[in-house]
């Protein structure tokens, strides 16, 4: 499930970079990097989504993600990253609603932070 919603973002959101290695990845995290914009708006704009704008392990603080400092990318870059969640029980309509739905809120993102 976690490639179908890579496959789909991806497609429509040209841009788009895959934060980490893209084999030796955990199955049910996938960490990307908007085109343009902030992850905070967009994540707000899907409440229905499991999405993060910083690690499992980080508390609820604002301040681009540590852990993607540490792999390299920009504050700017953190800042334009989500991590999304996918379940054991994820089905193929919940991907394609994320999917949908990410796009939508990527588009009425307000572009502030340029790549």
């Amino acid at each position: 499930m976690r490639g179908v919603l890579w496959n789909q973002l991806a497609t429509a959101l040209p841009g788009l970079i895959l934060n980490g290695d893209s084999v030796q990845r955990i199955a049910g995290n996938l960490n990307l990097c908007f085109p343009v914009g902030e992850a905070q708006p967009m994540m707000r704009d899907c409440p229905d989504l499991c999405v993060s704008t910083g690690s499992a392990c980080s508390s609820a603080e604002i301040e681009p993600s540590y852990v993607l400092r540490a792999m390299g990318l920009s504050d700017a870059q953190a800042q334009r990253s989500l991590r999304i969640g996918i379940g054991r029980f994820t089905s193929r309509a919940d991907i394609d609603f994320a999917a949908r739905a990410l796009i939508a809120a990527h588009e009425r993102t307000p572009s502030s932070l340029q790549a």
